[in-house]
C-alpha cells in the first residue's frame, strides 16, 4: 500500500468477517486458513464447528472476530447502543466492526438473519466506511461524519457495534468520555 492509499479487501465467498478485520488493520493479516484455524481452537472437539459455516464459506461469528484482535494484542469491546455515540472517545478507537444483520433483494428485506461484517477506520485524518461489498472506500469524512454515521447504523434494529481498541484501552475504559466513565 502506498502513502495516500486506504487498504480495502472486496467480499469473497462469505469472508467478510476476515476482510473487516484486514481493513480494520490496514493490512492483509488473516486469512480464511488462519480464521478456520481459530475455529478448531475454539471448538476442537466439534465436527460441525459453531463458529463457522457448516459448508466452510465462512460466516465467521464474532469469537472468531474477538480471538484474531486478541492475536494483534488488540480487543473488542461491544457497543452498548443504550449509549449514544457522543459519549465514545473516538481517539481511542482503532476502528469499527458494525454488523447490520438484514438480508434484502433489492428493496425486499428478506426475514434471514446473516451476519455481514463491515469495517470503519480512520485513515490519514479521515474516517472511511470499508464494507468489502462496496467497489472501493467511502469517506465518511471527520469526526462529527463518524458519529452521525454510527448513530445511522445503531439505529436499526439489527445492527450492532464492536470498537475495536488496543488491550490496555479495554481494560481502563478509556474507549468512554471521562463523564460516561463515571456513571
Amino acid at each position: 500500500m502506498s502513502d495516500g492509499e486506504v487498504f480495502h479487501e472486496k467480499q469473497r465467498l462469505e469472508l467478510c468477517a476476515i476482510h473487516a478485520l484486514n481493513n480494520v488493520l490496514q493490512e492483509r493479516v488473516f486469512t480464511k486458513e488462519t480464521a478456520d484455524d481459530i475455529c478448531k481452537r475454539l471448538a476442537p472437539q466439534c465436527v460441525v464447528n459453531p463458529h463457522r459455516s457448516v459448508l466452510g464459506t465462512g460466516n465467521y461469528d464474532v469469537n472468531v472476530i474477538m480471538a484474531a484482535l486478541q492475536s494483534r494484542d488488540l480487543a473488542a469491546v461491544w457497543w452498548d447502543k443504550r449509549r449514544t455515540v457522543h459519549s465514545l472517545c473516538v481517539s481511542k478507537v482503532q476502528g469499527f466492526i458494525n454488523v447490520p444483520s438484514k438480508v434484502s433483494l433489492g428493496i425486499v428485506s428478506l426475514p434471514l438473519r446473516r451476519r455481514h461484517w463491515l469495517a470503519v477506520r480512520q485513515v490519514h485524518g479521515q474516517y472511511y466506511n470499508l464494507d468489502s461489498k462496496l467497489k472501493s472506500p467511502v469517506c465518511i469524512g471527520g469526526e462529527p461524519e463518524l458519529r452521525s454515521f454510527l448513530g445511522e447504523q445503531l439505529s436499526q434494529d439489527v445492527a450492532e457495534m464492536l470498537l475495536v481498541v488496543r488491550r490496555e484501552v479495554e481494560e481502563d475504559g478509556s474507549w468512554l468520555n471521562s463523564d460516561e466513565a463515571r456513571k
